[in-house]
């Protein structure tokens, strides 16, 4: 549902609610707060929900739960303080993962002037929630610990595994207006090549076809998480994807001491990538000369190199981490892309192994639109790129809760450390591999521009990667001039 509700809609989702016979797994009622519980309660929900398929659970403060007569309460969440921090902060700190809550205060009852608030609750996405390290579960209207009712968290763990997020809920039931409101549904055909029905039915049918939206009673729609986050217009009105958006950083220098410009996107990945590409470029400065590949002005960073990249970090990110989302930092010499999530496969390995993805709709649909790669090539073309722009080797970096790649300007042979030379002799051996050649020494000379005179340079590398246990000899009983090198794992 979208982010703002109105007052109306406030006091219609309440009245829905009290009409329900008991407090139910996914809908818990309360006179006032005590403020060390709420946290539980979030926990509990939040799973509960996720357990019984529901897209939202609620905390009500202001109404009788045994007569779920609407009384009024004291609390005022946007007024509480607790341990000295905002509510709202401490809550955050407090919860794994950081799921979406928020707090709606307004008034209500037979007079309207009854204070209310209702806590909403996103459901658990891929992990049970906890808080302050304990996961926490409804059984009937109690909040019990997770781990005395191992069936329900056996349970809960089926869910993740075949719920994908793709077909999880952003808006749920919307008037076909509201739903082509939403959506930049013009661009979906220009995009998918297919022609644009002169009907709102035949448009509406062929969204329903990718299950960017799904039909429900009573003439209304649900917007799916893959439609919104491929095609909202602007993905603030969605209120767990907002955070999702890719933000672009321009830094001066190579800290982020000082920021030049920080714009952060509010388009579906679909229909804004494009424009991010050329913004992006237009940041980014140009090398008048790169070694023999090049003689004249050419972009710093491969085009190429940059699309799949950006696709890859909207593409395998993780959905269930909230509050962060993409990000491309923009340094002198660097460019670092980010995204929520770790891999799935091993970074040594990102060049041999056939991709994962825990988005596969979003994966595939994005691929059928020529916005990344055909399944398993994106990384062997980013290192052919940096290759062929004698750039050093890109770096892949995991984080607790991340994934980071780095891409660097160019340097010559003698301006790079020896670790950078050590990680570009294996990144091209990796390439080498997957097209089934293996790397000698004069592919390596050619790699990094060197003269065949001065082949004992690239000799002391290989010794260092073999050394590091990072190559290994791929026919050890020849002689040293007709030595191939294969990576460790091949």
């Amino acid at each position: 549902m979208p982010v703002e509700m109105t007052l109306e809609q406030l006091r219609s989702l309440l009245n829905e609610l009290c009409r329900l016979p008991a407090e139910t797994e996914w809908v818990e009622f309360k006179h006032n707060a005590d403020i060390e519980k709420i946290g539980e309660y979030i926990s509990a929900l939040a799973n509960s929900a996720a357990l019984l398929g529901k897209q939202t659970a609620y905390l009500v403060y202001g109404v009788d739960d045994a007569s779920h007569e609407i009384i009024g309460t004291r609390f005022k969440p946007s007024q509480q303080k607790h341990k000295q921090q905002e509510l709202e902060n401490w809550l955050l700190q407090k919860l794994s993962p950081k799921i979406h809550f928020r707090f709606h205060e307004f008034l209500a009852g037979p007079d309207d002037d009854l204070p209310v608030v209702i806590l909403e609750v996103q459901p658990a996405g891929h992990h049970p929630v906890q808080f302050d390290g304990v996961e926490y579960i409804r059984s009937g209207s109690y909040k019990k610990k997770l781990k005395d009712f191992p069936e329900k968290e056996r349970e809960l763990w089926r869910v993740f595994d075949k719920t994908p997020f793709e077909q999880q809920l952003a808006g749920m039931n919307l008037k076909a207006e509201k739903v082509l409101q939403l959506l930049e549904y013009p661009a979906y055909f220009d995009l998918t090549g297919l022609p644009l029905p002169d009907n709102r039915a035949g448009i509406l049918a062929a969204l329903a076809a990718d299950r960017l939206i799904e039909e429900v009673s009573g003439g209304c729609w649900n917007i799916t998480n893959l439609g919104a986050i491929l095609f909202a217009r602007k993905l603030q009105s969605f209120q767990h994807l907002g955070r999702k958006a890719v933000r672009l950083i321009l830094y001066k220098g190579n800290s982020r001491v000082e920021t030049v410009r920080e714009i952060e996107g509010n388009k579906g990945y679909a229909i804004g990538f494009e424009g991010l590409i050329d913004y992006l470029k237009t940041l980014l400065p140009s090398n008048e000369e790169i070694g023999k590949a090049f003689r004249k002005e050419v972009p710093m960073y491969p085009e190429l190199a940059i699309r799949e990249l950006v696709a890859n970090a909207i593409i395998h990110q993780d959905f269930s981490i909230t509050g962060t989302g993409p990000m491309i930092e923009i340094f002198t010499s660097r460019m670092e892309i980010t995204n929520p999530g770790v891999p799935l496969v091993a970074t040594e390995r990102f060049l041999d192994s056939p991709p994962r993805s825990r988005n596969e709709a979003l994966a595939s649909f994005l691929r059928r639109v020529n916005i990344c790669e055909e399944r398993g090539t994106g990384i062997d073309k980013v290192v052919f790129q940096t290759e062929l722009y004698q750039l050093p080797a890109p770096v892949f970096e995991v984080t607790d809760q991340h994934t980071r790649t780095i891409l660097f300007s160019y340097k010559t042979f003698a301006e790079m450390d020896k670790e950078e030379r050590v990680h570009a002799c294996y990144m091209h051996c990796c390439l080498k591999y997957v097209n089934r050649e293996p790397m000698n020494n004069p592919s390596l000379r050619e790699r990094f521009d060197i003269e065949p005179k001065s082949k004992s340079m690239v000799t002391r590398v290989i010794n260092d990667a073999l050394e590091q246990g990072l190559i290994k000899l791929y026919d050890p009983d020849v002689g040293p001039k007709a030595r191939r090198y294969i990576p460790f794992w091949a």
